[in-house]
């Protein structure tokens, strides 16, 4: 008997890990590291926080716990974004 063809993939962004540097995302079929330098807004967040992530669009990454908004291009791209968090961190 053969298994019917997989699904669609539902699951459009997943943190991939967690280190003492950063956070690895999975988006666009894409690992891509966030780290705590440039986002430090994850940096002292619960893991749970950081684990519930969603994409409302296509280039769009929220964190709804942390009230954190990112662009994909932000992400990929850091130096087209000058502004730097000031956050203690």
């Amino acid at each position: 008997m053969k298994s019917a063809l997989p699904g669609n993939n539902t699951l459009a962004v997943e943190v991939t890990n967690i280190s003492r540097h950063g956070i690895w995302i999975f988006v666009h079929d894409q690992e891509t590291f966030l780290s705590f330098q440039n986002f430090p807004w994850f940096q002292d967040a619960p893991v749970k926080k950081i684990l519930h992530v969603e994409m409302p669009s296509e280039r769009h990454l929220y964190w709804p716990e942390l009230d954190v908004d990112l662009t994909i291009d932000s992400i990929l791209h850091p130096e087209n974004y000058p502004l730097i968090s000031k956050c203690e961190g």
